[in-house]
């Protein structure tokens, strides 16, 4: 396990990174939230190095929920032979309001599937390797939050599981979730919100941070230096 990994795999601090990112947690009892946390370490599009973070809040206000293993990319079999003559889609990370509601994931099983328009990256390079800087789509594009497929001969690789999809690496963790989704839906109605954060956007917000508290402090030092020296 990578040291990003090691970093992020807490709920605490993924929320944390989310509401500094300006993301809205939602804390009403029973509400089910769902993040992604891309790892922009991740040398191969072939394994479930990303992280699935999903909770809700009880009546007191404490917390429950898990981070757990999953995918938040195409694998590279889509990369490289893209569904969409334009490119594999890339879900752009953001928040994603109301955008999801329980239903049948390609007609199989129950899932959170797509109802609101996402904003994917296209990527149409054709290779293992993510372009995040390809041109940007937005629609609907059947970017559903599902489980991998079971029995498969290496359960480690993504393989056929993502074509842009939010994968669960681990069916039972999935089954979690839906069984939370189930109880939200109940409480709250046929509507979730995915927010999916980039390690990338968590690095450049805590750059921004420490270069405004050391251009404040600067500033702060010169103007002191000033007044004691006209003084």
């Amino acid at each position: 396990m990578n040291n990003y990994l090691k970093l992020e795999n807490n709920l605490n601090n993924i929320i944390k990174s989310a509401e500094k990112l300006g993301y809205k947690i939602d804390k009403t009892p029973n509400k089910l939230n769902i993040i992604g946390v891309r790892n922009s370490n991740a040398t191969s599009q072939e394994k479930f190095d990303d992280l699935i973070a999903y909770f809700t809040y009880d009546k007191n206000g404490n917390l429950i929920g898990k981070v757990v293993p999953g995918t938040t990319d195409p694998s590279t079999v889509f990369l490289k032979s893209p569904i969409n003559v334009k490119g594999a889609a890339i879900l752009k990370s953001g928040q994603y309001k109301d955008a999801y509601q329980i239903g049948l994931h390609r007609g199989k099983y129950e899932a959170l599937v797509q109802t609101k328009p996402v904003t994917v990256i296209r990527d149409d390079d054709r290779n293992a390797l993510i372009n995040y800087f390809a041109p940007t789509q937005t629609g609907l594009y059947g970017i559903n939050i599902h489980k991998s497929t079971k029995g498969k001969n290496n359960e480690d690789i993504i393989g056929v599981d993502s074509a842009g999809c939010q994968v669960f690496r681990n069916i039972p963790d999935f089954m979690d979730m839906m069984r939370m989704a189930q109880t939200s839906r109940k409480n709250h109605g046929n509507s979730f919100t995915y927010t999916l954060i980039d390690q990338r956007d968590v690095l450049k917000f805590r750059n921004t941070t420490i270069s405004l508290i050391v251009g404040i402090s600067l500033l702060v030092l010169s103007s002191y230096l000033f007044i004691k020296k006209s003084k």
